[in-house]
């Protein structure tokens, strides 16, 4: 009785702080790109304690599934037994459920325990694999009449409701039918569908949503359905509407697609944590410019290296393209009598040349991730050399007109050597002389710089 109290004092203040739960009832993917893997990495990335049922496990890979195995009726239950014995949990996810008893036991204890249902009617694997039995879909009919929303994809919505579908106004007619099956709300997700554009049908309480948006990309991708459901789910434990859940988990999903994983020889998982480890990353770039800024102004030699317009710091995020990807200082260093004084901070999209000179360096070297700009002269340049760095240099009077000066003059200074470390021009009428270094940290070429400094 004394652990029960406690048990029972634990989950009311686990109630009390408010942290949501849901769980996924599904299959486990050995590969981890689908199944129950990616459900809960979803579950987690949207801060959502996820809970697990497993319904079957699999021998797959990216390249397919070579088997399956049922796991048998009753011990799916016990699995949801021991779930909502401890657990206040009201949102739950089905994904494969293969056979029709797996899907009798679910449905009675979604029933008992009054679980709120998100039913992803899993059908066929990314890879091709069936993974429910033809004998099971006159079970999988009597879950839907439970399901608050189902979100099939087009060939499943197809094979659901018996319709053909080959335009917008054929999702609206599969959408009506699979409706009259029970779910309070059907989701068509439009992605099998040729276009540009991804269209995803809403169908509830008699009206049709549109949600849009562009093709990330033309390939398959391996868990984009498993996680689209798991995220929806995840947003309405956390009270939101259908409407906005869907909203969400779309923005979610096109993020994980596009920064799918490369880490098997077949279909590329999405990934599910890379807005987390991309807001790591910032947080990281952040802190490094900061810290290497503070490091040159609070050195007195650095004094010896600061140009007229001032010293920008900038780090890429890894893969950057553009400038909103580069955290750079927001204004420059600046030399106020015979003292270095920082007048900026770092944001992302905050330097402009130094940002066009990392960002061009990267397409040839991925290690290249930060630069900074310090005054010319030719010993500056020895130096440069005495330190065993790789020195290029660009003419800025044969610059073609209409170029923008960085992107060009690093291309022509890579074009001389692999990419270097020191990147310098002697200037033009009106523009300033000028060194730019190259490395994989802010803070490491800010100590280089410092080091360079130190000689001169």
């Amino acid at each position: 009785m004394k652990n029960y109290k406690e048990m029972r004092l634990m989950r009311t203040w686990g109630e009390y702080m408010g942290y949501p739960r849901a769980l996924t009832i599904a299959g486990s993917d050995s590969g981890g790109g689908a199944g129950i893997q990616a459900d809960l990495k979803t579950f987690a990335a949207l801060g959502v304690h996820g809970l697990c049922v497993i319904t079957a496990v699999t021998a797959q890979n990216t390249c397919g599934v070579r088997a399956t195995f049922d796991l048998p009726p009753e011990f799916v239950t016990k699995q949801l037994d021991a779930v909502m014995e401890d657990f206040d949990v009201k949102w739950a996810k089905t994904g494969m459920l293969s056979n029709a008893e797996i899907i009798r036991a679910v449905e009675a204890g979604a029933r008992r325990y009054k679980l709120r249902l998100v039913v992803d009617p899993v059908m066929v694997a990314a890879t091709g694999a069936p993974l429910v039995r033809e004998s099971a879909f006159g079970a999988l009919a009597k879950l839907l009449a439970r399901a608050e929303l189902v979100t099939p994809n087009v060939p499943e919505a197809e094979r659901l409701s018996g319709v053909k579908i080959k335009s917008k106004v054929d999702m609206r007619k599969a959408a009506r039918a699979i409706a009259h099956l029970g779910p309070r709300a059907v989701l068509i997700k439009g992605g099998h569908l040729r276009g540009g554009e991804v269209v995803d049908l809403l169908y509830a309480n008699g009206k049709f949503i549109e949600f849009r948006g562009p093709r990330i990309i033309a390939e398959p991708t391996h868990g984009t359905g498993c996680s689209f459901a798991s995220a929806i789910t995840a947003e309405l434990a956390k009270g939101a509407t259908i409407e906005d859940a869907v909203d969400v988990a779309r923005k979610f999903v096109a993020n994980a697609i596009a920064n799918r994983l490369d880490v098997g020889r077949g279909v590329k998982p999405v990934n599910q944590v890379s807005a987390l480890l991309r807001d790591a990353e910032k947080g990281r770039a952040l802190e490094e410019v900061w810290t290497a800024a503070q490091l040159l102004v609070n050195n007195k030699k650095f004094v010896k290296l600061l140009p007229e317009v001032g010293t920008n710091v900038a780090m890429a995020l890894p893969g950057a393209k553009t400038r909103e990807e580069i955290v750079g200082l927001s204004d420059r260093i600046v030399r106020t009598g015979d003292l270095a004084h920082l007048t900026g901070f770092p944001v992302l999209g905050g330097s402009e040349h130094v940002a066009n000179v990392v960002l061009t360096a990267m397409r040839h070297d991925s290690n290249i991730r930060a630069g900074l700009n310090f005054r010319f002269s030719d010993d500056a340049i020895r130096v440069c050399r005495k330190l065993k760095l790789r020195v290029a240099e660009f003419d800025r009077s044969k610059e073609p007109r209409g170029a923008k000066t960085m992107i060009w003059g690093t291309k022509q200074a890579i074009k001389k050597a692999v990419v270097p470390d020191i990147i310098f021009d002697r200037g033009a009428p009106g523009k300033e002389a000028m060194i730019r270094l190259l490395g994989r940290s802010a803070v490491g070429i800010a100590k280089t710089a410092l080091k360079i400094s130190s000689m001169l």
